[in-house]
């Protein structure tokens, strides 16, 4: 287990489903599309914020997409060499101190693990033990130190070995090419990132370590998506590779891991712990507040952000619309 995840408690699950860009659910079913695109693609079109004549510029990112695709938008590389400031999609960091998590490297031995020795099947469940098994054939087969893990971090595992088994991935490429130009032009980079102070640290992980989560809805909705939704995954990481807004547009950013978040929200660790509630809602405003900075001081701005966000009816360009800035989507 690395520092990063020591110190965090894997508890960035928390803040993943607002700002990670998540894989949403079809009002309708789509067509199954079992052929990805390859080669080089542009993703959507930019979405426009303005007041006046300063403008601020957002790509929408998107997840999990094609393996063999490259992205490359000339739009955006022309528009985001010529702004004067990069605003970095929000984030959430835990404040413990680096020597701090060293001394407690220990205590995150095992912390993914039932407590008392008990097993999936223990958890579970019967009919829903009885789903995840054909699924673990198929995506994990052999693996079988995931039968004493918590069904939060099994489910995790799933979901990634099913991508990578369908042709997909995570967005790694895009986000490194634009962090890319951002440096080679020496733009102005602004971090939204709010800070987390875990006034205790080590008693909150010996608090999770012994306590169990509320998360079979968790498990139960990622085999849910597995079972019925990898080529309509397909369909929306087509859509978003050739720019289709009109396709995405039509689906319903409803996300599994809404149930997750509120699986690792019932440990005892984090209920009752003051610094981990409303993240979503501070996060936002962190990106908001630094947005109105930048139109207020550059007449031309970028930020990138999960396109579930922008096309949310109550998210941050609704906010800025209520504000006056005009905010216009992509054709």
């Amino acid at each position: 287990m690395t520092l990063r995840r020591t110190s965090l408690f894997c508890l960035f699950l928390l803040a993943a489903p607002a700002w990670a860009q998540s894989v949403p659910e079809t009002e309708a079913p789509a067509a199954p599309e079992k052929i990805l695109v390859v080669g080089q693609r542009p993703g959507p079109g930019l979405w426009k914020v303005s007041k006046g004549d300063h403008v601020l510029w957002i790509f929408g990112s998107y997840s999990p997409l094609p393996k063999k695709m490259e992205w490359r938008s000339q739009e955006v590389e022309t528009i985001l060499a010529q702004s004067q400031e990069y605003i970095a999609a929000p984030s959430a960091k835990a404040d413990i101190g680096f020597f701090r998590a060293l001394t407690m490297l220990p205590l995150a031995i095992g912390m993914q693990k039932n407590p008392d020795g008990a097993t999936l099947k223990d958890v579970l469940p019967a009919d829903v033990y009885a789903r995840w098994l054909p699924l673990k054939e198929k995506y994990l087969p052999g693996v079988e130190e995931v039968e004493q893990q918590r069904p939060i971090f099994v489910a995790e595992r799933l979901y990634r070995a099913a991508l990578f088994q369908a042709g997909l991935e995570n967005d790694r490429d895009v986000g490194e090419k634009i962090h890319a130009i951002v440096k080679k032009n020496k733009i102005k980079v602004t971090a939204t990132e709010i800070m987390l102070p875990i006034r205790e640290p080590r008693a909150m992980l010996k608090e999770f370590k012994k306590s169990s989560l509320e998360d079979a809805a968790c498990f139960s909705a990622t085999l849910t998506r597995l079972e019925g939704d990898i080529d309509e995954m397909r369909v929306r990481a087509n859509a978003w590779a050739k720019g289709d807004i009109a396709e995405i547009g039509r689906v319903n950013f409803a996300e599994r891991e809404q149930a997750c978040k509120d699986a690792m929200m019932s440990s005892p660790a984090l209920k009752n712990s003051p610094e981990f509630q409303n993240m979503e809602a501070r996060m936002a405003e962190a990106w908001l507040s630094a947005v109105e900075k930048s139109l207020a001081n550059n007449s031309t701005s970028f930020s990138v952000l999960p396109i579930s966000q922008l096309l949310k009816k109550t998210g941050v360009l609704h906010a800025l619309a209520e504000k006056g800035y005009d905010v216009q989507q992509p054709e």
